[in-house]
C-alpha cells in the first residue's frame, strides 16, 4: 500500500526503530525491496534519485513502475524522490504521485538553501507530500565535502524552524558511495541533534556503516536509514558470479533473477536489523 513518509518516520522514531530506505535504479530493485518488506512485515521506503532519473532519461517510466509496485504491496511503502536539486523534477514527481521528496539544496549558500527549501515545502505540503532536506552535506556525493563534515545541532534546529521540513538528513560521519563498511559515526552528535530538532533524522551514506554501527546510530536517534551502494554491490556480485559460472547464458532473466533474490534477502536482513535493539537483542 502506498503511504506517506512522515507518519511512518514519526512512528519509528517514537518506537526507537529504524526505517529502511532503499534506492531503486531499475524495476528489479523495486520488486526485491517490496518483497523483502512483505517478508519482514515492515514498512519500506523506495527511493528514486535524480541520478537514477538521468540514467533512465525521464522520471515517468521508473516512477510509475515503482508506484505500481508500492500500491500492490501488502505492507506500507513510501515512494520517495531522493536528492533532487532540480525544483522542476520535484514538481513532476509530485504530479506523478510520489508521497515524499528530498529536496537537496545543500550545495547552495545557506540563506538561499533555506528560502528554496521553504518554497518546496509549501508546494509539497499543499499537495499532501512530505519533505526531507539535508543540512551539512554528507561526504562522497559529487566530491563536495569529505566525511569530516558535521551538522551543528543549533543550525539543524534553526533550519527545521525556518523551512518546515518533515525530516532532516544530517552529516555525522557517513559518506556516500562507500564500498567498505568502516565509517565511524558520531553517536554523541546524533543524540545532540535528535534532542535539538522536532523531526525524525535521516542518515545518508549508510552503506559504509557496520551492522553494529547502524544499531548504535538508531539507538542514538537516527530514524530513516538510506542504503544504495551496499545493495548495488550485492546485486552486482551475484550477476558476476552467475555469468562467470554460466558463460553461455544469453537470457537476461537467468542472471537478473538470482541478483534480485540476493538483494531481497539482504534488504530483508537489513529491515530486521533496523528494528532490533542496539545490543543485539530480539526484535521488540
Amino acid at each position: 500500500m502506498l503511504v506517506g513518509l512522515r507518519e511512518l518516520a514519526v512512528a519509528a522514531q517514537v518506537a526507537g526503530r529504524g526505517l529502511g530506505a532503499f534506492n531503486v535504479i531499475h524495476l528489479e530493485h523495486a520488486t526485491a525491496f517490496a518483497r523483502a518488506a512483505e517478508r519482514a512485515g515492515l514498512p519500506v521506503v523506495l527511493q528514486i534519485s535524480e541520478n537514477a532519473v538521468k540514467y533512465h532519461g525521464a522520471l515517468e517510466p521508473i516512477c510509475q513502475a515503482t508506484l505500481a509496485v508500492a500500491r500492490a504491496a501488502a505492507v506500507p511503502v513510501v515512494v520517495h524522490l531522493d536528492h533532487a536539486e532540480d525544483t522542476e523534477l520535484v514538481r513532476r514527481a509530485v504530479d506523478l504521485g510520489v508521497t515524499s521528496v528530498m529536496y537537496d539544496g545543500s550545495k547552495l549558500p545557506d540563506a538561499e538553501n533555506r528560502r528554496a527549501t521553504q518554497v518546496m515545502v509549501e508546494f509539497c505540503h499543499a499537495a499532501g507530500v512530505d519533505v526531507e532536506a539535508e543540512l551539512g552535506e554528507v561526504g562522497g556525493k559529487n566530491g563536495v565535502h569529505d566525511p569530516g563534515a558535521r551538522t551543528s545541532p543549533r543550525d539543524a534546529a534553526e533550519f527545521v524552524r525556518d523551512t518546515g521540513v518533515d525530516l532532516l538528513a544530517v552529516a555525522v560521519g557517513s559518506s556516500h558511495a562507500m564500498t567498505t563498511r568502516d565509517a565511524r559515526l558520531d553517536d554523541g552528535l546524533i543524540r545532540a541533534i535528535n534532542a535539538a530538532v522536532p523531526v525524525p533524522l535521516v542518515l545518508h551514506g549508510s552503506s559504509g556503516v557496520s551492522d553494529a554501527g547502524m544499531q548504535a546510530a538508531i539507538a542514538a536517534g537516527m530514524t530513516k536509514i538510506n542504503v544504495s551502494t551496499h545493495l548495488n554491490k550485492v546485486f552486482t556480485d551475484s550477476v558476476r558470479g552467475t555469468l562467470a559460472g554460466n558463460p553461455a547464458l544469453v537470457d537476461s532473466r537467468k542472471w537478473l533473477a538470482p541478483a534480485r533474490a540476493a538483494v531481497e534477502d539482504e534488504a530483508f536482513r537489513l529491515l530486521r536489523l533496523y528494528v532490533q535493539r542496539s545490543r543485539g537483542g530480539d526484535t521488540p
